[in-house]
């Protein structure tokens, strides 16, 4: 289990954290796990340590890709790394009830999708067996931190990615989770094999989905049979075209509707990055949210007493227009804001 956990040292700190005379940073309130105790019983003592909330980081493309799209996904962790580790700390957040723990371990995944190409058939399905192997460890991590009592902020990564935080949260509470989802698209298409496109199809197919909302679901991203298998299972949305172009709502009003209709169970907070405009991701957005409108949609979401995550994906700095380092830096900040958003919110319930 602990074989697929990264986890972070003062070291890892000083290659990507800066200093600067007279201004406490976010990185030196945060705390580090002891990695030289057992890892579960070290998150125990964390939690019981006055911890509440857990950063880790997945760094990888292979869902997207195994989706039919576009990687870089796996550069999204450390661009948010790099920008909110370094921001000043103040009253604003108690960044010292803030452990970084590190990341889930896929290198030896990557190293074997490197060289798969998704429009080969063969590779595709490679694609999807990996992505299978990424959620059994993604759910492993997880399932430490929700034992440990503590609430998890998911970085990085493709939507994917879901499967495995609603299966250990599910297993965990030992009933289905509710969720919500700011996002163009569904991610519910057919169980073909494990990619970005079906996470949540699949949580819903195992039992560990109870009630599902997407939020700005664009009307013509979705194929019809997604459509039809939202209906059947009897999840609900709020398209795009009805909060921001035929303005029949808000998204104020459209997220709290939704939160108001779940029940008591836990709810995991999802956000694509790709259903804001002009942020470089796995699926490029010109016809989104703006930054704003996903803070409000986060604080909205975490202000709810039975959020129990945050899950951030689908960003992809290396599809900024210009350049790699343009994307990390545009990222960074974005994903730090709805991070900040969260935690601000959460500490104040």
């Amino acid at each position: 289990m602990t074989a697929h956990l990264k986890v972070y040292n003062e070291s890892t700190l000083k290659r990507i954290c800066s200093n600067r005379a007279g201004e406490q940073k976010a990185w030196q309130s945060m705390a580090l796990l002891d990695a030289n105790v057992n890892i579960q019983q070290a998150l125990t003592d964390a939690a019981q340590f006055g911890m509440r909330f857990v950063l880790l980081g997945v760094c990888e493309d292979i869902g997207p890709r195994a989706n039919l799209g576009k990687g870089g996904a796996q550069h999204a962790w450390p661009a948010f790394l790099q920008h909110f580790l370094n921001q000043p700390h103040n009253h604003a957040i108690a960044m010292q009830k803030v452990l970084l723990l590190g990341e889930v371990n896929l290198d030896d995944l990557m190293e074997q999708a490197h060289s798969l190409d998704n429009q080969n058939p063969l590779d595709l399905d490679q694609l999807r067996q990996l992505c299978a192997e990424i959620d059994v460890r993604v759910e492993a991590i997880l399932s430490m931190i929700f034992k440990a009592g503590l609430e998890p902020i998911i970085i990085g990564g493709g939507h994917n990615n879901c499967l495995g935080i609603i299966r250990s949260l599910a297993k965990y509470k030992n009933s289905a989770i509710n969720a919500i989802n700011l996002d163009p698209h569904a991610d519910f298409r057919e169980c073909e094999g494990r990619h970005s496109g079906n996470g949540f199809h699949y949580a819903y197919q195992e039992q560990h989905l109870n009630s599902y909302h997407v939020i700005g679901l664009h009307e013509l991203k979705n194929n019809q049979q997604i459509f039809n298998a939202m209906q059947s299972a009897k999840f609900s949305f709020t398209s795009y075209q009805a909060i921001n172009v035929r303005r029949e709502t808000s998204l104020t009003e459209a997220t709290n509707n939704a939160l108001n209709a779940f029940d008591n169970a836990p709810l995991g907070i999802e956000v694509d990055l790709d259903s804001l405009t002009n942020i470089p991701a796995s699926a490029f957005n010109y016809c989104g949210f703006d930054v704003s409108d996903g803070e409000h949609y986060v604080y909205l979401a975490a202000s709810n007493h039975h959020s129990a995550y945050l899950h951030l994906c689908e960003a992809a700095p290396s599809q900024h227009p210009h350049s790699l380092a343009a994307g990390k830096l545009q990222c960074g900040q974005v994903i730090s804001a709805l991070v900040n958003t969260y935690l601000q919110t959460k500490q104040k319930i």
